[in-house]
């Protein structure tokens, strides 16, 4: 008799799930290409496609009907794919940047990967920064003790999020299938998306990264009652996308981990 399948792998976001908390750096970068060209985007609209690759994340934005009509007035025309090229590769060096002063390591998640690792699953990871900036934030990371088994960047696949390519890239460096023995975990919808569509268990992360964008200070400010009025929105948003499991920062993951532990030895599957 088959032994039940197990957790054999997650493959967790970067910016807002196990660093950055809040997720600034991309929020800043991409405001800045877009003030460079004079057409200020707000907090909230940088956030919206979070998540996506990047140059992506600056199609989405300029297809927001506010801020297309504000390009056409400023540059009289639709923005051209060779002035989206421009602004992307001028978003890498803006970012790059950035790295330095948003790498730090949110709270429990070195607690929280050892005790993974001490339950012997492998560590993938996945982001729509490009591969330049990843070899920049590992590094970064890895001075404060944070280290994954695999790391996977949006220039790396054909396709990036929600496309499950990345989460695929992460197994197959990994070594690790079918599907329902890995967990996704992310803190923007489309990232659960694609965990939902590469067919593994899926976690949404709410307070440390885009759906709050909160400093651990700001965090701490707020009352008990916006905050959860805040997790209770986002905890929406992750479960209208199909997460199995919406937890406030990775450093609850264990017990999510422990659920579908349990439910694989049900036979159950994503």
């Amino acid at each position: 008799m088959a032994s039940p399948l197990a957790v054999q792998a997650v493959v967790v976001d970067w910016a807002g799930t196990i660093v950055d908390h809040g997720s600034r750096a991309p929020v800043e970068a991409f405001r800045e290409v877009f003030r460079r060209r004079n057409v200020p985007i707000t907090v909230e609209e940088a956030r919206g496609p979070m998540g996506m690759e990047k140059r992506d994340h600056i199609v989405a934005l300029l297809n927001v009907p506010r801020i297309d009509a504000a390009w056409r007035q400023v540059h009289g025309h639709v923005a051209t794919e060779v002035e989206v090229d421009a602004m992307y590769h001028e978003f890498l060096p803006v970012q790059m940047e950035l790295l330095a002063s948003h790498a730090d390591v949110i709270p429990g998640v070195l607690e929280m990967f050892a005790e993974l690792r001490r339950r012997g699953i492998k560590i993938g990871s996945s982001s729509g920064y490009a591969a330049p900036l990843m070899t920049r934030l590992v590094e970064l990371a890895r001075s404060s003790g944070l280290e994954v088994d695999s790391v996977v960047s949006a220039t790396e696949v054909a396709s990036g999020r929600p496309a499950p390519l990345m989460v695929f890239r992460n197994m197959d460096r990994l070594g690790v299938f079918p599907p329902a023995s890995v967990v996704t975990v992310d803190d923007t919808t489309v990232g659960v998306e694609a965990g939902v569509n590469a067919g593994t268990w899926t976690v949404g992360v709410v307070e440390t990264g885009n759906l709050f964008g909160l400093t651990p200070t700001e965090l701490s400010e707020l009352n008990a009652a916006e905050r959860e009025e805040r997790f209770a929105a986002g905890r929406g948003a992750m479960l209208d996308a199909g997460a199995h499991y919406v937890i406030r920062s990775a450093a609850n993951l264990a017990w999510a981990i422990d659920s579908v532990t349990e439910r694989l030895g049900r036979g159950e599957r994503p």
